[in-house]
């Protein structure tokens, strides 16, 4: 628990509404855990089996949540009308093909800088920041999330390159406004 905790909650976080039902949510994961243990039968990674559960219990408790919005306040995945990044800012393995220029070590090593990060990847749509921070975050391999989410191979790499891409925006940005 102490180890996956905090990573589950802030898995559970991306699916529902507030902090409260996050936790009851992890906890219903745990309660879920204990009882089935006996039929986890390692065709995956207990790491994976685990976010599974949660990812599923999350989205049940999200679409129960989200029963109660109306129908207008739902919107796509926030795409519309915008451009991808440069193929070329990207290496083949999808991290950035070169740093940002100009940063003064201080600045990456100072909690300033992860707080954009967060703050970009928060304003992110729910699907590219649910599989940033599995693969970025949690470390999760690409078929681990797909496994995890539910996605197909080629929908996931689409989400993880348009998350990479914004947070990117957002982070050369902010290095470009303080220097």
């Amino acid at each position: 628990m102490e180890k996956y905790g905090p990573s589950l909650l802030r898995v559970a976080q991306l699916f529902v509404s507030s902090r409260a039902v996050a936790e009851e949510v992890v906890a219903d994961t745990w309660l879920a855990v204990v009882t089935g243990l006996e039929r986890f039968e390692e065709r995956s990674a207990l790491k994976t089996w685990l976010f599974s559960i949660l990812t599923n219990k999350a989205k049940t408790r999200g679409q129960r949540e989200a029963r109660s919005l109306p129908f207008s306040s739902f919107v796509g995945d926030g795409d519309e009308g915008e451009t991808a990044v440069d193929v070329d800012r990207f290496a083949r393995d999808g991290h950035w093909s070169a740093p940002p220029r100009g940063v003064p070590e201080e600045r990456l090593l100072a909690g300033e800088a992860r707080r954009v990060i967060d703050a970009a990847i928060a304003a992110l749509p729910p699907n590219q920041q649910a599989v940033i921070t599995l693969r970025d975050v949690e470390g999760l391999s690409g078929e681990e999330v797909c496994n995890v989410l539910g996605l197909s191979e080629t929908n996931q790499r689409v989400l993880l390159h348009r998350a990479r891409a914004k947070v990117r925006t957002t982070f050369e940005r902010y290095l470009e406004s303080e220097t």
